[in-house]
């Protein structure tokens, strides 16, 4: 079992909820997930999502893609992403780092030498939004060998086979779009997602998480009722960018959060 699933599996048998908050490595400062991340653990983490900016991010909304070439215009790179994680493993952050970035810069870099150089660093799991299953084998195969989780993407709209192929897929957990769109808060949770979690929940017993959409902590709670995790980005992201104190806004961001949970 990895890393991530103990996590999962361990929660579950405590009766709690992974809270998975997400952090873009590089912004608002190039060094500030050095502080961040730390911070996230100490409010109550018990996952971190870490993104890695890309140029053209597809799946993000508008706060996302701001910090996103925020981070880029200040120097970031997947392979600084990739040292900062080791830097927080040398630290003693012990919490499970899910990487989330694009394939482009992962091809550009080498899929076998970045997974290497993700298990050096600590990474636990990989996200790679625009990389389907039916596309994947060759990262898949390449981080399955080596211990890292590949967890796969499901949103409401996806038919009973993409739900089996994806649930037979996904390592550590199920990433469950909460919407048809791109990331970013919204004023309310999707009238559909109960019947979507329900519809997942039918055909696997891999952790769900839910992400896309949740910025306060009612609909965290609300999440946390349906689903085994929350993920939460933009309006963290938000939060911590309009602050001259990023790592205490993120931390009493995600207390609350955890509170809420």
């Amino acid at each position: 079992m990895s890393k991530i699933a103990r996590t999962f599996e361990l929660l579950k048998k405590n009766n709690r909820k992974a809270l998975m908050p997400y952090a873009m490595m590089g912004y608002p400062a190039l060094e500030s997930a050095l502080d961040i991340v730390p911070a996230l653990a100490e409010a109550g983490a018990d996952l971190v999502e870490l993104g890695v900016p890309f140029s053209d991010p597809l799946a993000d909304g508008a706060t996302i893609q701001a910090a996103g070439q925020q981070a880029l215009a200040n120097g970031m790179s997947l392979a600084l992403c990739l040292e900062q994680a080791a830097t927080l493993r040398a630290r003693g952050v012990t919490l499970p780092f899910v990487l989330m970035g694009y394939y482009n810069p992962i091809v550009q870099f080498g899929i076998e030498r970045f997974v290497e150089q993700a298990v050096a660093s600590g990474i636990d799991g990989l996200i790679v939004p625009d990389l389907p299953p039916e596309e994947a084998e060759t990262l898949y195969a390449a981080a399955t060998a080596r211990g890292l989780d590949v967890i796969f993407l499901l949103a409401p709209t996806s038919d009973a086979t993409r739900i089996q192929t994806v649930t037979a897929l996904s390592g550590g957990f199920i990433y469950l779009v909460s919407l048809v769109g791109v990331t970013g808060a919204r004023e309310s949770l999707p009238p559909g997602l109960a019947d979507f979690v329900a519809r997942v929940r039918a055909v696997t017993d891999k952790a769900l998480a839910v992400g896309f959409g949740i910025a306060t902590p009612e609909q965290t709670a609300q999440v946390a009722q349906l689903a085994d995790g929350v993920i939460v980005g933009s309006a963290l992201v938000k939060a911590i960018g309009t602050t001259e104190r990023p790592a205490e806004a993120a931390l009493t961001f995600t207390a609350a959060l955890r509170a809420a949970i």
